[in-house]
């Protein structure tokens, strides 16, 4: 009997992502078939076999698979020890139809940079409460990803046209964004279409203008808050609520990466009564 493979899969509340897949193969084979979505998919170990247009390929380590939708192709693993992949399906609002024939022409991409923004981006994906991050992270993704498929010039340092909001203004409008709405979920597409401006840019640009990316700029309010108000003797999973947090496992992370103490010791900490 063949074994049954190893899956995980969920869809994660950000924007233009419809699934994530993390998988281990070793006898399964894929027939033919084709998903609505773009397929983006990177091995951790073995090696995938699969036909795309009548031709075929192979899913390496340390390259970068990109499938467009509504193209049909197969898989099967080369070598009896199966595979392990993991895989993000991203809707048209990241990639357009108009790069589905280069995709079919060079689905793999030899990019280092881009396969470590990809298991980054998977790595904030897992992330329970880490919706921002994984924005910020697939939005240089599509962007190199576009720039590999569009044969245009490698993506500018300044991100947007001549004559657009400079790198100032825009850190600012972000930030000011975050300030007014970081107890609530923040997302990467509304504040892109509130300040109009590219969300790689607006990334890029907060980063170089604060020394510290939104999504971290978002954590440190959300726990500078809850310090406060777990010393005003609100419990954790009220304070985690209280401040945006998605649970009180989520703050307890964020909570000790910044202060290196969890939220009930640091709570715990004060005088004592003599």
């Amino acid at each position: 009997m063949a074994d049954d493979p190893l899956i995980r899969a969920w869809r994660p509340l950000v924007p233009g992502v419809a699934e994530v897949l993390h998988a281990h193969m070793t006898s399964h084979v894929y027939p033919m078939h084709t998903h609505e979505a773009w397929t983006l998919l990177i091995v951790d170990d073995g090696m995938i076999r699969y036909d795309l247009h009548r031709h075929e390929h192979g899913a390496l380590h340390r390259a970068v698979t990109l499938l467009p939708p509504r193209v049909p192709h197969n898989g099967r693993a080369a070598t009896s020890a199966g595979f392990r992949k993991r895989v993000v399906y991203l809707d048209a609002t990241h990639l357009p139809a108009s790069l589905i024939g280069p995709a079919v022409d060079r689905p793999v991409l030899f990019d280092p940079l881009l396969r470590q923004r990809i298991s980054q981006l998977h790595r904030a994906l897992a992330e329970p409460g880490g919706e921002l991050e994984a924005e910020s992270r697939l939005a240089f993704v599509a962007e190199r990803l576009r720039w590999h498929l569009s044969g245009h010039a490698e993506p500018r340092a300044a991100g947007l046209p001549d004559g657009g909001p400079g790198r100032a203004d825009v850190a600012q409008r972000l930030r000011e964004l975050i300030d007014a709405e970081f107890r609530d979920k923040v997302t990467l597409r509304q504040a892109s279409e509130a300040i109009h401006a590219h969300p790689a840019h607006l990334v890029r640009m907060f980063s170089r203008e604060f020394g510290i990316s939104p999504h971290q700029y978002l954590t440190g309010r959300r726990v500078d808050l809850a310090r406060r108000l777990l010393l005003d003797g609100m419990t954790p999973s009220t304070a985690a609520a209280t401040v945006g947090f998605c649970d009180q496992s989520h703050l307890n992370r964020s909570f000790k990466r910044l202060l290196g103490t969890s939220p009930g010791r640091f709570a715990r900490g004060g005088p004592q009564a003599g």
